[in-house]
């Protein structure tokens, strides 16, 4: 699961965590990324029994993002992607790369939660964030071997831009390709599903009342050369609508399950 939940400064944060509580416990997501958390929200996923690997960089005022897990991390590495002078403004962006050993069969699982720049017009950073987020997740797999490799987080970009373009292997950038499936898409391939629109009241009280309806939150599996090396048996957007009146965030979270396949990718399935 990840999930932007808005800085609890916001429109009744406290309000908003009860709800954001409620569907964890409901859901209960064995990985989860959450955006514009503070400290005391990683407090009290620590207090819950979660696993919480929080993000390089915070901003002045306390707020970031984490990883979390039900079971315990192994290695984790992070990166500020500090890649323009400009990301100085954007001051805590930053990804998490880090294996979570599962029971067989499915083995070590890498985990990336990126956070790229925020700002409309910071597409190049973010073409440059996403292919820093690439190398590390190949220069981690080169050091430690793991089966899979799920990517997720609020990437601030529509599917149509540079670094999703690059990130789901439609462009290369600087020599290198790489590429991840899209969880939504590959479950609702007509369907836009947005998690950041207008139709959200907290978007129109918030500090982008003109925005249109934007998917920019994403859990994405990489392919290898035979594709991904696990089936995305569902994948559903969560906390569209109120609960009790709340609105839990400006983003609606996403959801998705993650399964192995009937068989190994670059396989032929026996006959019975």
């Amino acid at each position: 699961m990840t999930m932007n939940v808005l800085a609890p400064q916001y429109a009744d944060g406290s309000s908003r965590r009860t709800v954001l509580a409620q569907e964890l416990q409901s859901l209960s997501p064995d990985v989860l990324a959450l955006q514009e958390v503070t400290r005391r929200d990683v407090e009290a996923l620590s207090e819950e029994g979660w696993h919480v690997v929080p993000h390089p960089r915070w901003s002045a005022d306390g707020v970031g993002a984490v990883l979390a897990a039900r079971r315990p991390f192994g290695r984790t590495v992070t990166d500020t992607l500090e890649v323009t002078e400009r990301t100085a403004h954007t001051d805590w962006c930053g990804v998490v790369a880090a294996e979570l050993p599962l029971p067989e069969p499915l083995g070590t699982i890498l985990v990336l939660h990126h956070k790229p720049s925020w700002p409309y017009d910071y597409e190049h950073e973010r073409e440059l964030q996403a292919l820093v987020t690439a190398r590390l997740a190949d220069r981690f797999a080169a050091e430690r071997p793991v089966r899979h490799t799920v990517l997720l987080g609020d990437f601030d970009a529509s599917p149509q831009a540079a670094s999703l373009r690059f990130l789901q292997g439609l462009q290369s950038v600087d020599g290198l390709s790489t590429c991840f499936q899209d969880a939504w898409s590959t479950v609702h391939p007509y369907e836009p599903g947005p998690t950041f629109s207008p139709d959200n009241p907290l978007v129109r009280q918030g500090d982008m009342p003109e925005a249109s309806d934007r998917r920019i939150d994403y859990i994405m599996l990489r392919c290898g050369p035979y594709g991904p090396t696990l089936r995305i048996s569902s994948c559903q957007r969560v906390l569209v609508q109120p609960a009790n009146g709340v609105q839990a965030s400006d983003h609606y979270g996403l959801v998705a399950d993650l399964t192995l396949p009937d068989h190994l990718p670059g396989h032929w399935k026996e006959e019975s």
